[in-house]
């Protein structure tokens, strides 16, 4: 079993993330946060240990680094830079392919709000890669012509009581010519706070990965 905190290289940039490959791994899944979150979400923190829990590695990982965390506080300006997320995440599996413990693991990637569109764009980046997306209350829809692009079966897991996001998910599932699936949490908000709702992400998410990795 492999368990440590690590540095991926992107451009200048060195991200900060936390990376566990159990014994036996099907498969690894990158998570790419949302906008204001961190490998240190408990929610995403939680969706990968039960990720871990059904047989699969995750890697946490920061998509900016800590400088660029307090100027997008201030100032919003990484947020939704897709491009930039999305090549970040991108060389996130690169570097995987170069672990020995990753290079043989088929990937997947689990975005949550804005980083469900930079996992998107990721995967048209590295198809032969990346074998599916999870999308947990993302926005796909930032992922514009790019949704056309990408070939790997896509999940999206949207809140019930979270109209806005369901019909911008229902928009982009319109635009992809992938395998791909929408599937709604009845009662859940955008965070999934209520009970049960983070569970029912995660046991999705852990289906979509074990028929598509």
């Amino acid at each position: 079993m492999v368990s440590e905190s690590v540095t991926v290289p992107s451009d200048a940039a060195g991200l900060s993330g936390d990376l566990v490959i159990p014994a036996g791994a099907r498969g690894t899944v990158l998570f790419a946060h949302g906008s204001g979150s961190s490998r240190l979400s408990p929610r995403n923190r939680a969706v990968a240990a039960a990720l871990r829990d059904a047989g699969f590695g995750t890697l946490l990982l920061d998509l900016l680094t800590a400088e660029e965390e307090r100027e997008d506080d201030a100032t919003g300006r990484h947020r939704f830079d897709i491009g930039l997320l999305a090549r970040r995440l991108a060389h996130a599996v690169d570097w995987l392919e170069q672990r020995p413990d990753g290079a043989d693991l088929p990937v997947g990637l689990f975005g949550a709000s804005t980083g469900a569109a930079a996992a998107l764009v990721a995967a048209t980046e590295r198809p032969e890669r990346v074998s599916a997306v999870v999308s947990r209350g993302g926005r796909p829809d930032l992922a514009g012509d790019a949704l056309a692009l990408v070939s790997c079966p896509v999940l999206l897991v949207v809140g019930g009581a979270d109209d806005t996001v369901l019909g911008l998910n229902r928009e982009a599932a319109g635009r992809l010519s992938t395998a791909h699936e929408v599937r709604v949490v009845p009662g859940a908000t955008h965070l999934f706070s209520e009970p049960g709702a983070l569970e029912q992400v995660a046991e999705l998410a852990a289906g979509w990965f074990r028929e598509h990795l």
